[in-house]
């Protein structure tokens, strides 16, 4: 019976993005380039996006570099935001939607295990909704784990919590 454990989970922080965003729109509202660009970025917390906003696109992608900086300044993973495509909007100015990846998606949870399996490590994984739960009898075994998942891309960022140990 396997007595410790750990979750791998991917969560990002969302009062760290309103800030990320709060600073970025500073930014945004006093840089040269970018006056009466009419740039804006919005965010849906029910929905978990982004819509950001600009004259053109190549404003737009300057508007993306400055939140990345924002958001990177805050440690939060900018590998959990997905851009969609630009979009064309209103009065010849560009929009894009960018969703926020909170939890493990489905097909990257069972990448986890899969690796975990294939590492021959005795330990089990199992997912549980959006996080992935690994199990040992051996302490030493869980850090092997920890040092195997780190060292690979599973797109989103990982994190490990709820380290268990009887």
């Amino acid at each position: 019976m396997p007595d410790n454990s750990f979750d791998v989970v991917s969560k990002i922080e969302m009062t760290e993005v309103t800030n990320a965003i709060s600073q970025a729109m500073k930014e945004i509202i006093t840089r040269y380039d970018l006056k009466d660009s009419k740039s804006d970025i919005e965010l849906n917390e029910k929905d978990m996006k982004l819509t950001l906003s600009s004259s053109d696109e190549f404003k737009l992608k300057a508007v993306i570099d400055i939140l990345q900086s924002k958001l990177i300044k805050r440690n939060v993973a900018v590998k959990n935001f997905e851009y969609g495509a630009i979009i064309p909007a209103s009065h010849n100015s560009v929009r894009q939607e960018v969703k926020i990846v909170q939890g493990i998606p489905m097909e990257k949870a069972k990448k986890i295990v899969a690796m975990v399996k294939d590492s021959k490590k005795k330990a089990q994984a199992s997912i549980n909704g959006d996080l992935v739960r690994i199990a040992s009898k051996d302490r030493d075994t869980l850090q092997e784990v920890m040092a195997l998942l780190r060292g690979q891309d599973f797109g989103v960022e990982v994190q490990f919590t709820n380290f268990r140990s009887n």
